[in-house]
């Protein structure tokens, strides 16, 4: 089993690279240190997995897990923490992410490990836990995949609510230029014609 390992902690990355080696079925193919070196790597070595951390300089866990993925969707990649972060484990989800630990959890990491390589997706125990109520308050419709922003968003609900462009503007303390800037870029993201089509489609699912 050949692993890529990521981290921007080198006595991290060193007590791991340890830990993983003293397992005969392991090998520690290549080592970085940031998200860029994580994609750079794993297209010149195409490991079996790639091991990283979340929170890195320069491009983090998540971003690089996304670039990736975009261009390996069979990559196996699991991702270590020292954060047991709700909006992680959510992304790590919707990445496609093949499993979330916590560091210092390390008895767990060799078994997550071949239990990846063997197909499965792993999450550590107090992720688990986390799961249900995580999924359960997500949001009915993915605004951000259509990069809706927050105050995108706060202008949908005042628009859902009735108001103008001029009152929409007084609650959020913007000119009605920058309010109809916002609303066109909207409807364009949304495919929508206009404000009536708006308020419809965020009423459905808000």
């Amino acid at each position: 089993m050949r692993i890529l390992l990521v981290d921007d902690d080198f006595l991290i990355t060193t007590a791991l690279k340890t830990i993983l080696e003293a397992d005969k079925e392991i090998e520690v193919c290549g080592s970085g240190k940031s998200g860029k070196e994580a994609v750079s790597l794993y297209a010149s070595l195409i490991p079996d997995i790639l091991l990283m951390d979340i929170r890195m300089e320069e491009m983090d866990g998540l971003a690089a897990s996304k670039e990736i993925l975009s261009r390996y969707p069979q990559a196996r990649i699991l991702l270590l923490t020292t954060f047991l972060d709700d909006e992680y484990i959510i992304q790590a989800l919707k990445l496609g992410a093949k499993g979330y630990l916590l560091k210092q959890d390390y008895n767990s990491i060799i078994p997550a490990l071949k239990a990846v390589y063997s197909g499965q997706t792993v999450y550590g125990s107090e992720i688990t836990a986390k799961l249900p109520g995580l999924l359960n308050n997500q949001k009915s419709f993915p605004w951000e995949d259509y990069h809706i922003g927050p105050r995108e968003l706060e202008v949908i609900d005042l628009v859902a609510q009735g108001l103008s462009n001029k009152e929409i503007a007084g609650k959020l303390y913007l000119s009605e230029g920058t309010v109809r800037n916002y609303l066109s870029a909207v409807l364009d993201k949304l495919e929508l014609r206009d404000r009536t089509q708006l308020a419809v489609f965020y009423l459905k699912n808000k």
